[in-house]
């Protein structure tokens, strides 16, 4: 025999209930040669939505009426009524819709009759709220037995206040296992048509209407169950089963095949909506099978909780959370090794009928804490203060202290006993993506692993987790990009290129999550196309945009507070632009635990305070700060210092050449051409800025090399980097371009005498960075056959690093220093590096 029960969606509009009454057909009638499947009981919640609409009429009614701008309470039972009315007329007709519209018509008017009561005493009793809520089971499962019934399946309504027996803690009401089973047998017995039951009511002694707690039609069907010794229980709903976590906060959730009756139990009490934590005792107590099915998907498998599971092929089976929870903590030196402390403490929260939902205490004894529902925060600290009221008046504990806006993530699974290294990976994954842990819980049966986290985490939380456990091979990177200028787009233009080959071949996953130029930003937490993105920032048609996407006019501080706000795991921002003003925003970004990639120089070669910040903020928060490309465009200088440094090698000195435009022009600087035609030569390939005078000053290589200073050690501001000028004042006062190059032409001369100059020593005129012992300089100086800079070809850089190891022969590091593809390429390393660093 068969307990089957219908939740509230799976009997909430007509399409449910069609399907409802497919499933009991094809169950109940023989097909195919397969045998008919004996259902006994079928347990029914209200329509979907029906007992919150209860609950906001009777407490409108208690209030004299409702609030200003919602319905009215005969609107609203009109509204009920009706819907009730249409469901019948969909399936029935003649006398048997008839009969449905009379019994709709009469519970209505009882429910009508205890609203006016209520608003004439002004008086809402939790018993009152019972039996008000009771109409929507009561009129859910008589209007579907006649649907049934008128489907040929001979059915009966089951009123099941009379059989379920509890006590009178109305609300959470407790059943009375023997006693009810007893009567249920009892009924069944005499009652041989399939039964139509109420889900979540019952009555107590005096035969007051009690309810057995939201999501109690899922209890209803297991007691149900148990009392027959049914076969299995099946609850049908809405989703293929259970899955390892909310596929509304985790896209990639997805079934569990099978559960043990314990690791159930868990991801219910810990937030898992599919199933309501009490359902599993009565089965489990009766070794029951609960198979979870969904109606609108009935030849899906589901999920099946048993004491027989099967061992799954992961660590852990699943991840649920409950959403907001209140901490209270008390500590104090009077609490170390008092016997019978905890029995006080927990014997006073008893006594006020509060509910702890995880406890955790320090080894020490010195500090103890638990979790409760919020509304309970402040009556547990005051239970607390009176019990204890002596020992904190000789400060032996300290006042209990309450702490908010919290919530619990709960990891669950068999596998995780004896299975060493499952704790480190949650907590890893949690500090990667930035979730700070308040406070930890794990049972001696190592099936859970709890920790308490801020509430505004948990989707971030419980998707870091996720990904950790059920998709540890792939690693992904929500990414926001700032800057779609010459290198943002180029990096855009190669994340479109690349991003299949990293996911398939190296299962690496880039989401363009956030998007901005100087005029638009453009977000989807869903992702976004990178194809479409530079005709939607360049003012094309929104309509192109996929669903969910926000296009905006740029705001820079928005741009910011939004990407913190989406607080999403795995998250990474790029700053492809040359702006201080984002620069300067960099300290909020890592402490928000954002990793940064950038190839803007500004940060690293302004303040060095700041530079410093940064550099902490990344080192003690584990949040990457990548900025490979302020130096060298995709040459490895950066990493390769680094990693000189952390095998212990000391660096002496650095030479290089960091500018791409003065390398092109030196390399071809041999007296054919005045240098005034090759700076216009370079300017023409696009080796300078529209502005030549931006690269010929020198400022740019001069911050690559405070950067290089800085990386080596050394604490030095920009100031202190000793830049040789290579144009005389005039040029840089002209006014334009066309004028600088007018005055420009004046230097020739001076240019071609200093090249003679070198030429006659058989040497050639570089402009050479060098930083040694604690100082900075660029030059312009003649190099001697033989020396790595005259090797360099067009706009090549090299940097040439002397250190304790590499003393005879120093390290070179040579190649394009500049260009949008190579730049953009080191750029894109450094954002797939963040996944590989955060997983």
């Amino acid at each position: 025999m068969l307990v089957l029960k219908f939740g509230g969606t799976s009997v909430g509009s007509v399409e449910a209930i069609g399907k409802l009454v497919a499933i009991l057909g094809d169950a109940c009638r023989p097909s195919d040669g397969l045998p008919v499947r004996k259902i006994r009981v079928v347990v029914v919640s209200a329509l979907s939505g029906m007992t919150d609409a209860l609950i906001g009429v009777v407490k409108a009614a208690a209030e004299g009426g409702s609030a200003p701008g919602e319905p009215s309470i005969a609107a609203s039972i009109k509204a009920m009524e009706d819907r009730h009315r249409k469901i019948s007329h969909a399936f029935l007709s003649g006398e048997a819709r008839q009969a449905a519209d009379a019994a709709i018509k009469t519970a209505f008017v009882k429910l009508n009759r205890t609203l006016d009561g209520i608003g004439i005493l002004r008086e809402l009793s939790q018993r009152t709220l019972d039996y008000v809520m009771s109409f929507g089971e009561r009129l859910s499962a008589e209007l579907l037995a006649r649907i049934v019934s008128a489907a040929g399946i001979p059915a009966e309504y089951l009123d099941a206040r009379p059989l379920i027996l509890t006590d009178s803690n109305y609300g959470a009401a407790r059943y009375r296992a023997e006693e009810t089973y007893t009567r249920i047998r009892a009924y069944l017995k005499k009652h041989t048509a399939l039964q139509i039951a109420t889900g979540f009511i019952a009555s107590d002694a005096e035969g007051h209407t009690t309810t057995l707690g939201r999501g109690g039609s899922d209890f209803s069907a297991a007691i149900f169950g148990a009392a027959i010794g049914a076969k299995t229980v099946e609850i049908w709903t809405d989703v293929d089963g259970i899955l390892t976590a909310d596929p509304k906060l985790v896209p990639g959730a997805f079934r569990i095949k099978s559960l043990s009756y314990h690791e159930a139990m868990e991801l219910s009490h810990f937030g898992a909506k599919v199933l309501h934590p009490p359902t599993v005792r009565p089965a489990l107590e009766k070794g029951i099978p609960i198979l979870i099915k969904n109606t609108f998907n009935p030849q899906g498998e589901g999920t099946l909780i048993s004491d027989k599971a099967i061992p799954g092929d992961f660590p852990i089976r699943g991840i649920s959370s409950l959403g907001k929870v209140t901490l209270v903590r008390v500590q104090g030196s009077g609490m170390v090794g008092v016997a019978g402390f905890s029995s006080r403490l927990f014997g006073a929260l008893a006594r006020q009928k509060i509910s702890v939902i995880l406890i955790t205490q320090a080894s020490s004894e010195y500090s103890i804490c638990f979790a409760v529902a919020p509304q309970d925060g402040q009556a547990a600290a005051q239970a607390i203060r009176e019990e204890f009221d002596r020992e904190i008046l000789n400060k032996e504990i300290e006042p209990p202290a309450v702490e908010n806006d919290l919530a619990i993530i709960a990891v669950v699974g068999a596998n995780m006993q004896h299975t060493s290294g499952v704790s480190g990976k949650v907590f890893h994954s949690l500090g990667r993506s930035g979730v700070n842990v308040v406070a930890i819980a794990q049972g001696s049966s190592e099936i859970n692993i709890s920790a308490v986290i801020g509430a505004q985490d948990v989707t971030k939380a419980l998707n870091a987790v996720h990904e950790a456990f059920f998709r540890a091979e792939v690693r992904s990177v929500n990414l926001f990009l700032l800057g779609i200028g010459l290198i943002g787009g180029t990096l855009l233009d190669q994340i479109v290129n690349h991003h299949e080959i990293l996911a398939d071949e190296y299962l690496i996953r880039i989401k363009v999550v956030g998007i901005a130029n100087s005029k638009r930003m453009i977000f989807n937490p869903k992702g976004l196309i990178p194809k479409k993105l530079k005709p939607l920032l360049g003012g094309g048609d929104p309509a192109a945009a996929s669903a969910g996407t926000e296009i905006l006019p740029l705001d820079l501080p928005e741009f910011i507070r939004r990407m913190k706000s989406l607080n999403m795991p795995n998250m990474a921002f790029c700053d492809c632009t040359a702006s201080a003003d984002v620069a300067a925003l960099y300290a909020e970004i890592l402490q928000a635990n954002i990793p940064i990639v950038t190839p803007n120089k500004r940060a690293n070669s302004g303040a060095l305070a700041y530079y410093k910040t940064l550099r902490g903020l990344s080192r003690n928060r584990g949040v990457p700060y990548l900025y490979e490309t302020t130096v060298g465009a995709g040459l490895p200088v950066i990493s390769t210092l680094r990693d000189l440094a952390l095998s212990g090698d000391r660096v002496r000195r650095i030479e290089a050449v960091l500018s791409g435009t003065l390398s092109f022009i030196f390399n071809n600087y041999d007296g054919s051409k005045p240098f005034s035609a090759l700076v216009r030569e370079a300017k023409a390939k696009g080796y300078t800025e529209p502005d030549p005078r931006d690269d010929l000053n020198a400022m740019d290589a001069a911050r690559k090399v405070l950067i290089l200073a800085r990386e080596c050690g050394m604490s030095l501001e920009f100031a202190a980097v000793d830049i040789e000028p290579l144009l005389p004042p005039s040029c840089f006062k002209a006014d334009g371009v066309e004028a600088f190059f007018t005055e420009l032409e004046k230097s020739d001369g001076d240019f071609e005498r200093r090249r003679l100059a070198a030429a006659a020593e058989g040497k050639s005129l570089r402009y050479v960075a060098v930083i040694e012992e604690g100082s900075a300089r660029i030059s312009l100086r003649a190099e001697s056959p033989g020396s790595p800079f005259l090797s360099l070809v067009d706009s090549d850089n090299i940097v040439v690093i002397t250190t304790d190891r590499y003393i005879k022969l120093p390290m070179v590091i040579k190649g394009p220093g500049a260009g949008a593809q190579v730049t953009a390429g080191g750029v894109f390393a450094d954002i797939v590096r963040t996944a590989r660093t955060l997983v």
